[in-house]
């Protein structure tokens, strides 16, 4: 019976330590905390505000102290796509991402209860607010100035709860289905038109290249006949040169043969010429006067040889 006490006994004092030991370690697990870098912690010492600690080793007094873990990177919140009505009267489809962080985690932690769920829905009225404003066209068109505007006015809300938006992007939009179909008749259209466009200035290059071809062709035609004319009219004067001196060297021939030539040779000449004019056929002949000069003169010739 004494070693059964003594075993009930030793049971109970090693279940008292084990629970001791857990006590511990569950006091040093609360009290010692390790804070990341990219978070930080909001301490509330009997519900007020205690402080922001970390990063690094923090030290948390249990049951005294409470901690809320704050993430300070770079978040974003994928806004659901929302029906809008723009200022024409035109509902659209449109969904956007909003990329913010946590620059104040105390107010992060004390003035809303659930940042990030009140940043989507001022978000999504944002929104509303904004599209209400802008035509459906400037809508379409102008989705950088949209981004802009939603984030300037998220930033100014969302500032009192220590939160910086840094990018709104809208990822897309849904116009009306016959917005849609007018959207792609035009663009058809655009691009029926610039095929047109390219059409048109292929056909005018290609017509500029001919006619410059040809021009140039002409140019090259013309200036090879104005040297076939040069050439020409030079062959010409170097032929009509040649002949000149041919004839001028035939006449000084002609001259210096005709200064040996003396009166009676002469007389000759116009005998042997009138033999010829006697032997033809015709019955009339037709003599010039300086023959009966040259007659008379051989005679005078003739006489004075004999005496």
């Amino acid at each position: 019976m004494d070693i059964l006490n003594d075993l009930v006994g030793n049971q109970g004092s090693a279940v008292l330590l084990i629970i001791l030991i857990l006590l511990v370690f569950w006091v040093l697990s609360r009290l010692i905390r390790v804070v990341p870098e990219t978070e930080r912690l909001v301490v509330l010492s009997l519900g007020r505000y205690a402080g922001t600690r970390g990063p690094g080793l923090v030290f948390i007094i249990p049951v005294i102290e409470q901690a809320r873990k704050v993430d300070v990177r770079e978040r974003f919140l994928d806004i659901p796509s929302q029906t809008a009505i723009t200022k024409d009267n035109a509902p659209i489809d449109i969904d956007f991402l909003v990329y913010y962080r946590v620059v104040d985690p105390k107010l992060a932690v004390l003035q809303v209860d659930n940042v990030v769920s009140a940043a989507v829905n001022i978000a999504t009225t944002t929104l509303r607010a904004v599209l209400g404003d802008i035509s459906l066209d400037d809508v379409l068109a102008k989705r950088e100035q949209i981004n802009d505007t939603l984030r300037i006015k998220l930033d100014e809300i969302t500032e009192r709860w220590g939160m910086k938006v840094t990018t709104v992007e809208i990822r897309e939009i849904k116009p009306p289905r016959d917005v849609q179909e007018a959207m792609n008749r035009q663009m058809t259209a655009e691009r029926e038109r610039r095929a047109t466009v390219t059409r048109a200035s292929g056909e005018r290059e290609a017509a500029i290249a001919v006619a410059e071809g040809e021009k140039q062709a002409a140019i090259l035609r013309s200036e090879g006949l104005k040297q076939s004319k040069v050439l020409e009219a030079e062959g010409e004067r170097q032929a009509q040169l040649l002949r000149a001196q041919g004839y001028a060297a035939s006449l000084q021939a002609i001259s210096a043969q005709a200064r040996d030539v003396d009166t009676n040779t002469m007389a000759l000449q116009y005998l042997e010429t009138l033999q010829k004019v006697g032997d033809s056929p015709a019955t009339k002949f037709v003599l010039p006067i300086e023959l009966m000069g040259l007659a008379q003169q051989l005679s005078s010739t003739i006489n004075g040889k004999k005496e």
